[in-house]
């Protein structure tokens, strides 16, 4: 199980992901979650900041489509989807493989060609590694949300810190925000 939390890579913000290091991996299409990845928990498609529009606009540019895939309401999710011009899949459960594989189709993508970006462990991490993606752990946006999530993020942290003491868990890479 700890094998499947582990990301492939770790960045503090998505837009420092470089572009060009998903394409020379392959990368194809970006299965990106939502909440505390793309935006603070449940704020509207208007805080998603200039850096992660420009880091969309480049994707698009190289080539990469991308899909946010997310546990959240349905509307809320479309109107995410369509203020950024993506493909979303919502209200199904992760780290089930199913709205991975969903978001897959959508894009024409293969597990090989597909990075998923998410900021849990538990749900972004462990359902596209169990997908057989390329996974990047980034770091939440905000302190901000959902109850259970915080109970979770106690036990996210001590994996953390037990597989990095082993040297299994990558660096985190780009400057805090």
């Amino acid at each position: 199980m700890q094998n499947r939390l582990i990301p492939n890579i770790w960045y503090e913000r998505l837009w420092q992901i470089p572009v060009n290091d998903l394409v020379d991996i392959g990368i194809k299409g970006v299965i990106v979650d939502l909440d505390n990845t793309l935006v603070p928990w449940k704020k509207d498609p208007s805080y998603a900041t200039i850096e992660t529009r420009e880091w969309l606009k480049r994707l698009e540019s190289a080539g990469i489509d991308v899909c946010i895939v997310s546990n959240g309401g349905s509307s809320r999710v479309q109107s995410f989807a369509a203020e950024l011009g993506i493909k979303a899949v919502a209200g199904v459960p992760k780290p089930r493989r199913t709205p991975f594989r969903k978001a897959m189709s959508l894009m024409g993508t293969s597990p090989t060609e597909t990075a998923v970006v998410g900021d849990q462990l538990f749900t972004d991490i462990l359902g596209g590694n169990r997908s057989g993606c390329y996974t990047v752990l980034v770091t939440p946006h905000d302190e901000k949300e959902f109850f259970y999530t915080k109970i979770v993020r106690i036990l996210e942290r001590r994996i953390k810190k037990r597989l990095q003491s082993k040297g299994q868990f990558p660096e985190r890479k780009g400057k805090k925000a």
